[in-house]
């Protein structure tokens, strides 16, 4: 059978296949008060149309110095919550699921306007400022932060959450001896991660799932590796945890030396089988075939696809064509396909 198109459940999440809209950055909120708008409606709506299981909204910001371009989209104020709750009402209405990435750039803050903050005062690079190294009671307020951003999350309608903590931004830069530098208690590179779980969780409520995106090694030999991930995955599981979205690097200037369709899915591998939880595989995954073998060796539960949803807003439809499924689009679509791509016991006219 597909893997691909078999459901998928975890906690009150119930999937109705295990493609997933892989959180890609829009840049598009053109009036820099962090609300989605028409564009945003359109981009998530219609991958919902086009039989995606889980639409997880882009990196979504928990303060207004928390994005990466005042284009970002934020959850750091209630009047916020209708906007987001207007797309995930009709990414419901095509039979999809809605979730949302939380997060904060920290000192990936690219435009003049934000100020950006991280555990030391490293630039990642030539290219970025130095950052304003947090005070201890500013970590504080920055987990409050994450824990408001998740209740508004949840009044938006959300089926579950996932926390950015991959790719350098600022949970991201507290893990890696890379970025933290620290010498109080959030020198414990964990530490401010854990918090964070632990407040979003308390936020959330026990029917929803949380899933972490992780960069699974960094590339710099400075940074961590794979082993000690699987040791800060297990943390992060107690601490709250349900799931892993295991992508790689983005913390340092350096990055993998061969790139090829399914690069990352050995590192979502081995923390699927070392902490024994589902994990989400993401990274060069548009190839149907590709997607469907990576399900059916077991390596991963929900496969994310970006770029290729970015290219086909129908890709999850294409696939099952491909592969020899059902049609992923509403009925009212039914009629431009041959019967034996309907659904069972489906009559056209």
């Amino acid at each position: 059978m597909l893997q691909l198109f078999e459901p998928f459940s975890l906690r009150g999440l119930q999937l109705k296949n295990r493609i997933m809209m892989s959180p890609m950055c829009q840049y598009s909120v053109w009036d820099r008060d962090g609300r989605p708008n028409a564009w945003h409606q359109t981009h998530y709506i219609s991958r919902a149309v086009g039989g995606v299981g889980l639409v997880m909204i882009e990196m979504t910001d928990v303060l207004p110095d928390g994005r990466i371009t005042v284009g970002d989209l934020g959850l750091w104020d209630d009047r916020q919550i209708g906007a987001y709750q207007v797309i995930i009402d009709e990414i419901h209405r095509y039979g999809a699921k809605a979730g949302i990435q939380i997060a904060h750039a920290g000192r990936k803050a690219e435009s003049p306007e934000l100020n950006p903050v991280g555990p030391s005062a490293i630039a990642f690079s030539d290219r970025y400022r130095v950052p304003h190294a947090l005070t201890t009671m500013e970590v504080e307020d920055v987990v409050e932060a994450f824990h408001r951003a998740a209740k508004r999350a949840v009044e938006a309608g959300v089926d579950t959450l996932e926390l950015h903590g991959a790719h350098g931004y600022l949970i991201h830069q507290f893990l890696s001896p890379i970025s933290n530098h620290r010498d109080d208690r959030y020198g414990e590179r964990t530490r401010f991660g854990v918090e964070v779980i632990q407040a979003v969780r308390s936020a959330i409520g026990p029917n929803l799932p949380l899933w972490m995106r992780v960069s699974a090694v960094e590339y710099d030999p400075i940074g961590y590796d794979l082993a000690e991930m699987v040791t800060m995955a297990g943390l992060f599981h107690d601490a709250g945890v349900d799931g892993f979205d295991v992508s790689s690097g983005g913390n340092d200037t350096k990055g993998p030396t061969k790139l090829f369709p399914g690069y990352q899915v050995a590192y979502a591998s081995e923390i699927k089988r070392r902490v024994g939880v589902p994990v989400i595989a993401v990274g060069m995954l548009q190839d149907y075939k590709v997607a469907e073998s990576v399900l059916q060796r077991g390596d991963a539960d929900i496969i994310a696809v970006g770029r290729g949803l970015l290219k086909d807003p129908y890709w999850a439809n294409s696939a099952a064509q491909a592969l020899g499924g059902s049609v992923q689009v509403p009925e009212q679509y039914y009629r431009a396909f041959p019967h034996e791509f309907l659904p069972p016991s489906i009559e056209t006219d």
